[in-house]
Formats: structure tokens, C-alpha cells, sequence
């Protein structure tokens, strides 16, 4: 498969090393052209207040909202997340999201930057490593979400139709778990 990776801030390449290893092609997305033949798109983490911006500054907000609604596979590592959350609570005013995922999601709900951690969770029945790193979790979800993981009671994986999220980075610890189910779970 292609998969493209939004590369215009954050761990983006993490995300292109992972989609390798899992033997796909992957290529970094900047322009609306390099959108064209994907078979599916991760949102890294990052800062999602950036990513969004630079998103509108690059012109690729509505192309990425329209790709979401067409059905193209999309997961969302922690800003990513955000970004395809449809609500937001802790966001800045008029903070622009892709939207496509019927949840509302809490910016930084774990704490600041010093409060980051790790913590081994059941994702979808595997065991994996959660790196939080002021991480969002969902407060809500809607009633065709499935909620893959959690951590003290609050949804930290979740699933709509083609599109996968994580409040984790499952990028940083070198498991393809969660990059395996979303390339064979949902893409396929």
C-alpha cells in the first residue's frame, strides 16, 4: 500500500520508519498534489495547534477533510487525534480540526509536559507500550465509535468506520502493533 504521512510538523518520520517496516510504501505529505493515490494517511503527533495552521497556511485543510469523508483510511497519533476529533474541549479559540471522528477530545488531559509517561495497555487485545506525552483523551464518543484502549477509565484508542486514533505514540517504541492493525484492520 501507499501511505501517506503529513510531514509538516512533528514525528512524522517515525510514522514513515513504522509504515516501512510494515512493508509499505510511504511518503511524506506536504501539497495537495502528493493527497492523488494514496491508500490511506497518518496524522503524527505533534502539536496540533501548529499542524492545523500550517495545514491552512499549505492549503491542505479542505483536500484533507474531503480525502476523510470520502472513506480513505486515516490514524491519528495524539495531536492526530486531535486533529480528527469533530469536538474539541481545552482547544484554543477557533482551533481548526479535520473533523471525521465523532468524539470530543480533551487537549493535554494527562498533564503538561513533565506529567508525560509510559504504561503497558490492552489495545484491541494486544498488549503494547502507551509513551504519553501531553496526551489528549476522549471525553466523549459517538454511538458508531468502538473504544480500543483506556487508561484509568478514559478512551485513549478509538475506531469509526476507516478511521483509527491514539492519544499514545506507538511510533516512538519500535511496536508495530498498532500500525499493523490499522494497515490490516482497516485498510484493507
Amino acid at each position: 500500500m501507499k501511505i501517506g504521512v503529513l510531514a509538516l510538523q512533528g514525528d512524522f518520520r517515525e510514522h514513515i520508519e513504522a509504515s516501512q517496516a510494515c512493508g509499505h510504501k510511504a511518503v511524506a505529505i506536504r501539497r495537495e498534489v502528493e493527497l492523488n493515490d494514496l491508500d490511506a494517511l497518518i496524522l503524527p503527533g505533534g502539536e496540533s495547534t501548529t499542524i492545523a495552521l500550517l495545514a491552512r497556511n499549505y492549503n491542505l485543510i479542505e483536500p484533507i477533510r474531503s480525502k476523510i469523508s470520502s472513506g480513505l483510511p486515516v490514524y491519528g497519533s495524539c495531536a492526530g487525534m486531535i486533529l480528527l476529533a469533530d469536538r474539541l474541549v481545552g482547544g484554543v479559540e477557533k482551533q481548526e480540526t479535520f473533523g471525521g471522528l465523532d468524539i470530543t477530545v480533551k487537549r493535554n488531559a494527562f498533564g503538561r509536559q513533565v506529567d508525560s509517561f509510559e504504561e503497558e495497555i490492552d489495545f484491541a487485545g494486544r498488549r503494547v507500550n502507551g509513551v504519553f506525552i501531553r496526551a489528549p483523551w476522549v471525553e466523549q464518543v459517538g454511538s458508531e465509535v468502538e473504544i480500543l484502549a483506556t487508561v484509568n477509565s478514559h478512551a485513549v484508542a478509538v475506531r469509526q468506520g476507516s478511521i483509527l486514533a491514539t492519544s499514545f505514540h506507538p511510533e516512538l517504541t519500535g511496536d508495530l502493533s498498532v500500525h499493523t492493525y490499522f494497515f490490516d484492520e482497516i485498510c484493507r
